[in-house]
């Protein structure tokens, strides 16, 4: 540990990451880090950096299936407070990259801003929902950016303006390690009709999810004009079974892993989807759940 020399007490080794994920499977990480402020985040990317120790962010976990051997190399968690603020300036929001982007979407409603709305009950950070352009009823993330600080591989911290970045569907050319924060440029409007909005939104979105209790995760990206759950349901796969994973009844295109379910399982039921979905539609489906 005396590359983390001065760091002890918020870099760990082998830390099970099964815990810090939704599907609640998979194997440790080699190293583990919760910095709790930008000095400190800065300072352990450029000591990976230097030793040449590969590093992956790790949000609110929602999106991320860990390998049942675990993930070498370093892990930074971003789930201190001060990586999470969310402030209202005029028109503009500025969140922070491990801000929980339901917070921030309620947070613009509450101000009378217009945009996010059509994001509610997505779960994940602000910037997992950034670098992924999130999106739903219409509307995506990205339209909504005004500018992104990050901090690169190196460790150094660069603002982004809007016309550096590409947001393509469920996609953008943001490559830096690190989103910090997130500016977002909103439209004015009455609170209590955006209120009503966001409510109406929330019941159809919550009704095509499994239920908040189960572990389970949104395994494909819907294609263009179509969406992986019917796909996956017209193969015939809602409810099919590999050990402890299970093709959701709720919505297709999620997958819940029940006690005593391993990441093995969850990657052949995933194999078993895409297999099937391309024999018998003629679609490739293309994963929008990371695999560490």
């Amino acid at each position: 540990m005396s590359r983390w020399k001065g760091l002890e007490r918020i870099v760990r080794e082998q830390e099970p990451l099964a815990m810090h994920t939704w599907l609640g499977v998979g194997g440790p990480a080699e190293f583990y880090a919760q910095p709790r402020n930008q000095d400190e985040l800065i300072d352990i990317v450029q000591r990976a950096n230097q030793e040449n120790i590969p590093v992956r962010i790790l949000g609110n976990g929602c999106n991320v299936l860990i390998r049942d051997e675990g993930v070498p190399g370093l892990v930074i968690h971003l789930d201190h407070p001060a990586f999470a603020d969310i402030r209202v300036v005029e028109n503009s929001v500025l969140a922070g990259g491990g801000a929980s982007l339901p917070k921030l979407v309620t947070t613009s409603v509450h101000e009378g801003l217009a945009g996010l709305e059509v994001l509610t009950a997505i779960p994940g950070t602000v910037g997992g929902a950034v670098r992924g352009n999130v999106g739903a009823h219409g509307g995506d993330i990205g339209q909504w950016v005004a500018e992104v600080t990050v901090v690169t591989h190196g460790g150094e911290i660069v603002v982004r303006p809007r016309n550096e970045i590409v947001f393509g569907y469920r996609r953008t050319s943001l490559d830096d390690l690190v989103i910090l924060q997130v500016r977002f440029e909103l439209q004015p409007e009455e609170p209590r009709e955006l209120a009503r909005r966001l409510q109406k939104l929330w019941i159809v979105r919550r009704a095509a999810q499994p239920l908040g209790h189960q572990a389970s995760v949104r395994v494909f990206r819907d294609p263009r004009g179509t969406a992986a759950s019917e796909l996956i349901e017209a193969a015939g796969l809602k409810g099919t079974r590999i050990g402890g994973a299970v093709v959701s009844d709720r919505n297709a295109n999620f997958i819940v892993a029940e006690p005593g379910c391993t990441t093995a399982d969850i990657l052949r039921l995933i194999d078993l989807i895409r297999t099937q979905v391309s024999n018998r539609l003629g679609v490739n489906l293309e994963l929008e759940l990371e695999i560490w």
